[in-house]
């Protein structure tokens, strides 16, 4: 076929002479659409040239066929291409340290009616106070204006299965934006981790990736049988299965702890979430009974014990007397928990004591927490709080040489040492509840022991 072979050639030719010319001295945008336009040219050259040869053709008769074809010119389809709205997806993943700025430059945004729309909206706002790790996504023109934003928001602790989309749309081809908020569900995902102390509570949870939400409920799931300050030891071990919530394969937030092991210098300690009732729930042990002590056994997370319930020597008046209480050393605005459930009857400067609240609880018994530096919202006489509320934080006010809390636990009004003092704990679950519950523990034991260190199992800490 020299005819059809000589006509395509002289059009190929042409063409390349026209990118030359076009090429030359363009912008970076024009060469991106030549180059295109020229294979898309190219593509129908050899589709149009070339046609497969039918079966046994040798032996038919050969004839020639010349054929004009119409082939839209290079101009024509770069000026298509130009004339096409072009429009981009990005997403990213929002960093530490992030501005707005600096999150919009990497998603391609380049619009300061976007920019100032995100900052004066209220809802809109939200996009800035994204954590790390959180997923953005953006759709813009050629010229960098915004079109479409989206991410999820998931502020609601009320109920963790759901997740709010946020949505900011351009109207219409102007500067204006609108935003919409919708509830959507999410995947709820069961995870098991296990991790073992080297050196503290929080560097085993980083290393067993487990999130900080959780590892904090770790902590007050055992806070009444382990101080994790001072009765850690290098070799314990832990297990965990917890919640987590996704959307589209993203981990959008962590629910609650639903069982956990803590092996801690050589016992044992279990407990599982059990909802015992429609809307309420706690934690158990595998015998059945309350993981709730009638208090804590350290008011402050992770402290030290800097004066013990002793004879000793004031350190501000320099005499010998009995030292009513226990301190725990602690930095200032360390948060200080209500170590039972307890109604407010003291909240206010007290002399040596400085900042002091006071809490009764049931019977006679009631705590005092001295030397704050200040108090919790809402603390004053009369209010109610449960156990592990935050009622201050730590200071040194009063008579206090450094930052630390003085925590005394009342008789009668008469000082006891809280380090020894014992109280019966709340009592076990019904009868009505006991065979739900056993299913349940028997499903935590199986997924424990797939966790579980090849050790010799641990002796379990009677409580």
């Amino acid at each position: 076929m020299p005819s059809l072979n000589k006509t395509t050639n002289s059009a190929v030719t042409s063409a390349l002479d026209s990118v030359t010319k076009l090429v030359s001295g363009s912008t970076r945008k024009t060469r991106i659409i030549t180059v295109s336009a020229l294979f898309l040219t190219l593509v129908a050259f050899g589709a149009a040239g070339v046609a497969p040869l039918a079966p046994d053709a040798s032996d038919l008769p050969v004839r020639q066929i010349v054929e004009q074809l119409q082939i839209p010119t290079l101009e024509a389809q770069m000026q298509a291409l130009e004339e096409s709205d072009q429009q981009f997806i990005h997403e990213e993943k929002v960093q530490r340290g992030d501005t707005l700025a600096s999150l919009l430059q990497r998603l391609g945004v380049d619009d300061a009616a976007a920019n100032t729309f995100i900052k004066s909206d209220n809802t809109a706002r939200l996009v800035m106070q994204q954590k790390a790790g959180k997923t953005v996504r953006a759709q813009t023109n050629e010229d960098g204006e915004l079109q479409w934003l989206q991410t999820n928001i998931s502020d609601n602790r009320d109920n963790l299965s759901q997740v709010k989309n946020i949505t900011i749309t351009r109207q219409d081809g102007t500067d204006t934006f609108k935003v919409a908020e919708a509830s959507t569900a999410l995947e709820r995902h069961i995870e098991m981790h296990t991790g073992e102390i080297t050196s503290s509570l929080f560097a085993a949870t980083d290393a067993a990736q487990i999130p900080d939400a959780v590892a904090s409920q770790l902590v007050d799931m055992f806070s009444t049988n382990i101080d994790f300050k001072s009765d850690l030891r290098r070799g314990d071990h832990f297990q965990l299965v917890y919640e987590t919530f996704w959307q589209n394969g993203e981990m959008v937030s962590t629910g609650k702890v639903l069982a956990g092991e803590f092996n801690n210098a050589g016992r044992s300690y279990q407990s599982v979430w059990f909802d015992d009732a429609p809307g309420t729930g706690g934690y158990y042990g595998f015998d059945g009974k309350s993981m709730k002590k009638a208090f804590l056994k350290s008011p402050i997370a992770f402290t030290r014990i800097s004066s013990g319930f002793s004879m000793r020597v004031h350190p501000i008046s320099g005499q010998w007397k009995q030292h009513t209480g226990v301190d725990f050393a602690a930095p200032t605005g360390t948060p200080i928990r209500a170590s039972a459930d307890g109604v407010v009857d003291v909240a206010g400067p007290s002399g040596g004591y400085g900042n002091l609240v006071v809490l009764k609880h049931w019977g006679s018994y009631s705590t005092a927490y001295g030397h704050m530096s200040r108090f919790a919202a809402g603390m004053r006489k009369g209010v109610k709080v449960q156990q592990g509320d935050i009622i201050g934080y730590v200071g040194s006010t009063g008579w206090a040489t450094g930052p630390h809390l003085h925590y005394e636990f009342r008789v009668n009004n008469k000082a006891q040492d809280p380090l020894k003092i014992k109280v019966e704990q709340a009592q076990t679950l019904t009868a009505v509840n006991q065979p739900r519950f056993n299913t349940t523990v028997q499903d935590v034991q199986h997924r424990f022991a797939l966790l579980r260190p090849n050790d010799a199992p641990a002796k379990i800490a009677t409580r």
